[in-house]
């Protein structure tokens, strides 16, 4: 059958081939059931089920019943431990044996007491090598035990991978023996393989297509499956195609294992730190084996897990990281979401990134790593070299929706003019898997051709963890240098980017944000973790600032740094990638708001400690922390009555009188039923259903509403993606705007003016869901409070609110991290077009030459503006991968500020941030006089940050940025005794810079437009 002439047809020599290695286990010509050989059962297997996820020696101490194939276990998300009992024939020897273990859910073996490797059908790892060839003088008989986790890689999707997990599922145990594995029949089968995958993907015109054809068919000729003593002949065949090299020209892959593992996602925290052990353990047994073979990890909190749950394994891994094979990348926490957190949680991410990798491993990072998130800030450039960073590597810019993105190897840009070099894996995926496909794809897809001759290509199961085989570093062995392939070598990222480097002056420049046209429903998905978010970076941001100057004014006081780091770290771990966005299950969600919570408690608790301190003895008055460097004129509640506080960093709040010296607040009913509200800045019109009929600034100078239009107009559309339901909003659902008119409780006076006028009212959105709200217009306030609640129970719907203004304008600004940056409101090209749904921070804006309107927010992040109408997104109801996001109550404050002038010079900026970070008030207080740390000569300049620093117990850092997109001169004033000043960078080292001496008049800084500025304060 295998001796007939060379046939004449492509597709039959093709299919001839695909046959002979088919997975239909034909005994007489299959090579793929030939894999294993003789096999033997354990010799006892039992096992115990359990809802926790513990310990090997907790393990050990339960009752194991017995079981076997064919059992269930479960249900999802429960641990089931085996132990197994083995005892190999002692025909075997000379024989390669493993354990064969196949069952659903995702296994660690462990042996001897510490963890030994993955076992995961899906990341096809289903046996464990015992022996690679029996002696006598080995031991015959072992004891297992296998951890085995009730989900698989991707969670436990009832019906397709991001529905909500199915939480009856069993796992049936497919096989449990002793194998004898056939190792010539793999490396055969792997020749095949990838000739075959040579044919398909060259096709037969391309010369190299063709003689991989004529190849394999010649391999089916001279190979008889049942005789092993043919293989030799047949590999010699497949050696001599893929020892044919490639010229010098010729593109070269830089081959790096990954094991891309979300910290979570479908599965829980708890869940992802036994995928780190799986996936790094089986790394680890794959480094022993293969010399060559190089991983990259990022994730310092990964490390940190595996530390603390797997002291044996974490010291395998740092002899190879000292080695220089498993190589720790990123420099974050995590791998986080590149829009939305703030400028000060990026920073952190590197600082207790950078400083636990140099803690235990002795290096920083060079390469920032984010294959998988939804955008990226384009004050990233600026971070990453403030932490020591100069490369980026990335991915996810491949699934752009509308336009294909225009390089792979380039220089990307920052806000402030930073640069960095940037490469997108040409393959387009980060977990590609060592086939030809891949290394085409890597070629054929390249952006750059001729501008850059290298590319990166990462191979290891990943999202769900896995990561590389030892079939995968096969395949990639075998194309090493075959002509017709790009070049392969093992490689780390350093020698990758240095080659880039070395010939970077024809790269192009990619200058602004890279905007991902796609998973844009993230912006507001799970709007519970986005308030836990931002009200958490604001709760730690006053805690540190209090405990900072409590420390300077009290030698008893000590700064909280350890309570900081573990509350600064539980933030971080939510700002992950599929946590801050929304794009996680119910039981992440859950873990994520306790964090919140815990953040929360905790943070207040310290907060009030360092107030106390700061305010000294007990009194009789009550005096409020403002941990803004601006002062501050605001209506606060204290003590149940609206009060009137004026403060700088620490002042006394007085029981004002009212006088002509304040305008106050009106609120009338006019006889058609509308409410006019007045302060002396602004005069609004609000009718029955809430809307805002007109909005005037300087009581009736200029009209912000346009005409015939509602301000404060809530719209729902219909929203139901094509797949990615919790990510993606689509532009279609711009077509089923519906506006909210239908009062439930038309609006009604709560407070009539003085000091704070109140409309409240209620509308149906449905029979289910509903918004109640407060209209506020406050006393010398310029913006108007919308404090708004929501009992939301809909199904693929999206919320917004709409404000349609008087501005002409081709361009909204949005805040962006310590900036903000212009996007259209036109819709000119295909990318214009693709920026229906963004993101921003605490404020859009637009403006005209003159005039402009605000809308403010304190824990949204999507917006859109459409010509004249800027709208804030509040709401989704996606049902995958968690059925029930965004149900329930929702709680919110948003405003809407028209003002003259730039947004610049009329404190959008500073307004944005009162809104966050409200006046800290601490009662029982002692009369003291007004008290401030630290003040700015400029506007323009943001005092975002002040804490201990990491390594000086008697010095601070303060953070400061340009915030208006100018060049300045400002002074940094400050009433703390200070010995000496210097420069840092972001993770507090020291930079050469010219002398910052103290002054009189304080510090003089200069800052370029967005310019990040950090300094270590030394005190006496």
């Amino acid at each position: 059958m295998y001796h007939q002439p060379v046939l004449k047809n492509r597709r039959t020599l093709l299919e001839r081939a695909e046959k002979f290695v088919s997975d239909v286990y034909f005994t007489d010509c299959n090579l793929r059931g030939r894999l294993y050989g003789e096999t033997c059962p354990v010799e006892s297997l039992s096992s115990f089920l359990t809802p926790k996820r513990m310990s090997y020696s907790e393990a050990l101490l339960q009752t194991f019943q017995p079981c076997k194939v064919g059992d269930g276990f479960g249900p999802t998300w429960w641990t089931c431990w085996f132990k197994v009992s083995l005892n190999i024939p002692e025909a075997w020897e000379g024989k390669e044996v493993h354990f064969r273990w196949e069952i659903d859910g995702e296994g660690m073996v462990w042996k001897d007491g510490q963890p030994c490797q993955g076992l995961t059908k899906e990341g096809e790892k289903t046996s464990l090598v015992l022996t690679t060839s029996l002696k006598n003088e080995e031991p015959h008989s072992f004891t297992l035990y296998v951890e085995m986790a009730c989900n698989g890689l991707f969670g436990a999707g009832k019906g397709s991978m991001i529905a909500a997990p199915d939480p009856d599922r069993m796992y049936t145990l497919q096989s449990a023996e002793l194998v004898v594995f056939n190792c010539d029949t793999r490396e055969l089968l792997t020749d095949f393989e990838m000739l075959i995958d040579v044919v398909k993907m060259l096709g037969e015109a391309d010369q190299r297509g063709y003689q991989a054809l004529f190849t394999v068919n010649e391999m089916v000729n001279v190979c008889d499956p049942a005789d092993p003593s043919s293989y030799p002949a047949a590999r010699s065949l497949a050696l001599r195609f893929f020892s044919q090299t490639n010229g010098q020209s010729q593109h070269t892959v830089h081959a790096m294992g990954h094991c891309h593992i979300d910290s979570a996602w479908l599965w829980p925290y708890e869940e992802t730190i036994r995928k780190c052990a799986r996936s790094w353990v089986t790394v680890i047994r794959l480094m022993e084996k293969n010399p060559d073979f190089v991983f990259t990890c990022s994730q310092a909190q990964q490390f940190e897990w595996v530390k603390n749950w797997y002291p044996g394994l974490f010291a395998q891994i740092k002899t190879f990281v000292e080695s220089g094979r498993f190589i720790v990348v990123g420099g974050t926490w995590v791998e986080m979401d590149g829009n939305l957190p703030s400028g000060e949680s990026m920073v952190r991410q590197f600082l207790e990134g950078q400083r636990f990798f140099q803690q235990e491993f002795g290096v920083y990072c060079k390469e920032f790593w984010l294959p998988d998130t939804f955008g990226y800030s384009a004050q990233l450039p600026q971070m990453m070299r403030g932490s020591g960073i100069t490369r980026f590597l990335t991915q996810k810019l491949s699934w752009n929706l509308v336009n294909t993105f225009p390089h792979n190897t380039f220089y990307w840009e920052g806000l402030d003019g930073s640069q960095v070099l940037t490469h997108f894996p040409p393959g387009n995926t980060y977990e590609m898997k060592g086939k030809v496909e891949d290394l085409l794809n890597t070629v054929r897809n390249n952006k750059d051709k001729g501008r850059a001759n290298h590319s990166a290509v990462l191979f290891g199961f990943g999202d769900g963890g896995g990561g590389p085989t030892q079939l995968m570093l096969d395949r990639l062995q075998r194309v090493q240098d075959t002509d017709g392939l790009p070049k392969v070598q093992m490689s780390c990222p350093d020698r990758f980017f240095s080659e880039l480097e070395a010939d970077s002056s024809l790269l192009c420049t990619w200058s602004g944000e890279l905007f991902l046209e796609l998973h844009n429903g993230t912006y507001t998905t799970q709007a519970q973790i986005k308030l836990g978010n931002r009200q958490c970076e604001a709760l730690l941001h006053d805690v540190e600032v209090a405990s900072s100057l409590a420390q300077c004014r009290s030698p008893t006081f000590r700064y909280p740094a350890s309570t900081l780091r573990r509350l600064w770290r539980l933030l971080l771990l939510n700002q992950f990638h599929d946590v801050l966005p929304g794009s996680c299950t119910e039981m992440v969600v859950q873990d994520a708001l306790a964090y919140y919570d815990d953040i929360r408690s905790t943070g207040c608790s310290l907060l009030k400690q360092a107030c106390v301190v700061l305010a000294g003895e007990q009194g009789g008055a009550t005096a409020v922390f403002n941990s803004l460097p601006w002062e501050r004129r605001e209506v606060v509640m204290l003590r149940g009555s609206t009060e009137l506080g004026m403060g700088l960093w620490f002042v006394e709040i007085r029981v004002l009188k009212l006088s002509h010296r304040f305008v106050l607040s009106s609120l009338v009913r006019t006889p058609d039923g509308t409410y006019l509200m007045e302060n002396g800045l602004l005069r609004v019109a609000v009718d029955k259903a809430g809307r805002l009929t007109s909005l005037c600034l300087d009581m009736g100078f200029r009209e912000a509403i346009s005409d015939g239009c509602y301000g404060n107009q809530f719209v729902i559309f219909d929203d139901i993606p094509l797949y990615w339901d919790a990510w993606d909003v689509m532009d279609y659902h711009l077509q089923t705007r519906k506006p909210i008119v239908e009062p439930a409780r038309p609006a009604v006076i709560v407070s009539s003016g003085g000091l704070r006028g109140i409309v409240s009212f209620t509308l149906k959105i449905s029979e289910q869901s509903s918004i109640t709200q407060e209209i506020i217009l406050d006393a010398m306030c310029p913006y108007v409070k919308f404090n708004t609640q929501v009992d939301w129970a809909e199904s693929h719907k999206f919320l917004k609110v709409e404000f349609p203004v008087r501005v002409r304008s081709p361009n909204a600004v949005y805040e962006i991290q310590f900036g903000h940056l212009q996007r259209p409101t036109h819709r000119n090209t295909s990318w214009d077009w693709a920026r229906f749904e963004v993101w921003g921070h605490k404020w859009a804006d637009l403006s005209e030459h003159g005039f402009g309107v605000a809308l403010l927010n304190d824990c949204k992040y999507g917006y859109s503006a459409d010509r004249n109408t800027l709208s804030l997104s509040l709401l989704r109801a996606p049902k995958a991968p968690d059925a029930n996001a965004d149900m329930g109550q929702h709680r919110f404050m948003y405003a809407v500020m028209p003002h003259s002038g730039s947004f610049q010079d009329s404190s959008v900026i500073q307004c944005a941030y009162n809104l966050n970070y409200p006046l800290r008030l601490v009662p029982d207080s002692p009369r003291l006089s007004s008290w401030s740390a630290f003040s700015v000569s400029s506007p323009a300049v943001i005092l975002e940050t002040i804490k201990q620093a990491e390594d000086h117990d008697k010095a601070l850092v303060v953070r400061l940025y340009e915030s208006y997109g100018s060049s300045v001169r400002v002074t940094l004033s400050s009433s703390l005794k200070l010995r000496k000043v210097s420069h840092c960078d972001l993770l507090e080292r020291p930079v050469p810079s010219k002398p910052t001496p103290i002054t009189a008049s304080g510090i003089s800084l200069d800052f370029t437009p967005f310019q990040i500025v950090s300094l270590l304060l030394f005190l006496d």
